[in-house]
């Protein structure tokens, strides 16, 4: 076995001024003293705070450290722990190898049993390694994203209805927080304004007791980011079930524990994540754990949530190492969940990786008709990503979308308790499913539309009555927010009739000051047959300032997501605008996530040239 030494090389150090608080920027890079190839999820960290960030998929950190602050710690799994001067001078500091023994956990392939091999580790120095600049790293990060193509206005007269199918997830809002966090902007594709959006809980009126699982809100308000628009907000808001009346859960645990998850900020992080959510079962609850790498393995059968003891043992002793048969993993893990499944129950596979599958079945196409056949058994599935440089964002977007589920991004163990303790019903528990979202705008009052985000989520317009279509879940007090941008202008050509035009007019025809009309569609989580829910949207519109707390807020996340995607569309509003917006909207803020979001907005303005 080979080890190498490690270089931290500090790129610069410069001081600035902050909220009339004097702070310093160390900023570095972490690499490989004999390759020269850079180091992710290395930790670094402020020596008295023991507070810090882990190095991106390019070795690369930014610390912030208030004056007086001198000293970093820098870890990495197998190397000595080293305690670092912060020095404008500083070129290099070699973290090495200590000489000690190392395990390797590996499968049987027949018994699926854990085995372990010591073996003995030398410390060995590589060749000095001294850059005159960073090193030409862009081939190394291997994440993936779907490319993303950004809608557009869409005339009203010849396109009439807008179709998509809901989204709650919340993915690409924690993983652009990382990127932030990092001292980077993120990659243009991993900006999915939608679940920037939905990342927020909204002030939405409950459903009724014995109405439809969740309720419809509507406002419309000037648009910020284009004075000669109208911003049109619709939010979803899921029915709240306490938690006595919550029914039991049949759970899976399906943890990825191939070499690729070594790095802190994967398994070790994912066990974290469970543990919350181990902490959280009742009695009548029930949790098996499925592991993979080169093969898969039942390391716990099905077990009641009151023998917390043993479940928490078989996730403490989980190990990485091996390669990846995510394929074989879920197939065993929807077995096993079929085999324990409770009628009237909420029958779950959790999964945690970093999405990065490469044996058995590995394809999107495999992936997704696997996903899709085990979906009909009544099984939910929560996608759970973590991790950098390997990441798979679109692999474990497209299996949450095809699994009748959703998709969390856990970047650290604050994530992981809004996820699993903050949050629980609406990530475990499924109130309604296939819900689909039909809206025809009135070409007397709107000229043309746009639809925020929701890129991936689009419909034909035939599928929005076709239950053999897959769509969108809600989750137990889950809120769903969407907005639309829309020009405001009656038109006068002729068009074939829907509800708001009739044939041979000259005239567009107009049915009282009505916007538009609503539908729904969504079937009960033991259903397939879906039921239908309509709204008619009045237009009634309000000056920005006058709009609620909520639809500002939800603008300016909206406007921060379009930032960040360079889009054409927000021409107009610079970070400082939004962070103006959000911080005039940040209301109650009961758990700081508004407020982190400003963090956010004044982190991006830093790295940009506006």
């Amino acid at each position: 076995m080979k080890w190498h030494t490690l270089s931290l090389i500090f790129i610069a150090c410069t001081f600035q001024n902050s909220f009339a608080q004097a702070y310093k920027y160390a900023t570095g890079i972490v690499v490989d003293a004999e390759y020269g190839t850079p180091l992710s999820g290395v930790h670094v960290l402020v020596q008295h705070a023991n507070e810090g960030v882990v190095t991106d998929s390019n070795g690369v950190f930014t610390i912030e450290l208030y004056i007086g602050e001198d000293t970093l710690v820098v870890r990495y799994p197998g190397f000595s722990t080293q305690q670092v001067p912060v020095q404008p001078d500083t070129m290099r500091i070699e973290l090495v190898y200590e000489m000690g023994l190392d395990t390797i956990a590996t499968f049987d392939p027949e018994t699926y049993e854990e085995t372990y091999q010591v073996v003995r580790y030398e410390r060995s120095f590589g060749r000095t390694f001294h850059p005159a600049a960073p090193p030409q790293t862009e081939h190394w990060n291997t994440e993936d994203y779907s490319p993303i193509e950004e809608n557009g206005e869409r005339d009203v007269l010849s396109s009439p209805l807008s179709t998509f199918s809901i989204d709650v997830d919340r993915a690409s809002y924690s993983n652009v927080r990382r990127f932030l966090n990092e001292g980077q902007l993120p990659p243009e594709d991993a900006v999915r304004v939608e679940e920037m959006i939905n990342y927020f809980s909204y002030n939405y009126p409950l459903p009724e007791p014995d109405g439809p699982p969740f309720s419809v809100y509507t406002e419309l308000a000037d648009c910020p980011w284009n004075e000669d628009r109208k911003l049109l907000h619709i939010g979803l808001q899921g029915k709240v079930i306490p938690g006595e009346e919550l029914p039991p859960s049949n759970l899976v645990f399906l943890m990825d524990v191939s070499g690729s998850m070594r790095a802190d900020n994967k398994l070790p992080l994912a066990k974290q994540a469970m543990r919350l959510l181990v902490e959280q079962l009742r009695p009548e609850d029930r949790v098996a754990i499925v592991v993979y790498a080169g093969a898969a393995g039942l390391v716990l059968p099905s077990t009641p949530g009151s023998d917390k003891p043993a479940i928490l043992h078989a996730i403490d002793k989980m190990e990485a190492g091996g390669s990846t048969a995510g394929g074989a993993g879920i197939q065993l893990a929807y077995q096993t969940a079929k085999q324990h499944f409770m009628e009237g129950g909420n029958n779950r596979v959790i999964l945690t990786t970093d999405g990065d599958f490469n044996v058995g079945i590995s394809s999107d196409g495999g992936l997704t008709r696997l996903i899709e056949e085990k979906r009909n058994d009544g099984i939910f599935l929560t996608v759970l990503g973590f991790g950098m440089g390997n990441y798979k964002d679109n692999k474990l977007e497209l299996l949450a979308d095809k699994g009748n589920g959703n998709y969390a991004y856990i970047d650290n163990l604050a994530e992981a308790e809004k996820v699993f303790v903050k949050e629980l019903p609406g990530t475990l528990f499924t109130i309604a499913k296939d819900v689909k979202i039909q809206l025809e705008f009135n070409p007397g009052v709107v000229r043309t539309y746009r639809l925020v985000g929701y890129e991936n989520r689009l419909l034909n317009t035939e599928d929005f009555a076709d239950d053999a279509k897959d769509a969108g879940e809600i989750g137990a007090g889950h809120t769903v927010t969407a907005l639309y941008e829309l020009e405001m202008a009656p038109a006068a050509i002729s068009q074939a009739a829907l509800r708001y035009q009739e044939p041979g007019l000259t005239k567009v025809a107009r049915k009282g000051k009505e916007l538009g009309y609503l539908q729904l569609r969504y079937k009960l989580p033991e259903d397939e047959d879906s039921q239908l829910l309509s709204v008619v949207i009045e237009s009634r519109s309000a000056g920005f300032p006058e709009a609620t707390n909520d639809f500002q807020f939800a603008a300016a996340v909206a406007a921060f997501g379009m930032k960040l995607r360079k889009s054409p569309f927000n021409k107009k509003l610079r970070f400082s605008d939004i962070y103006r917006l959000a911080e005039q909207a940040i209301g109650s803020n009961p758990n700081g996530y508004r407020k982190e979001f400003l963090e956010l907005v004044k982190r991006a303005e830093g790295f940009v040239w506006e």
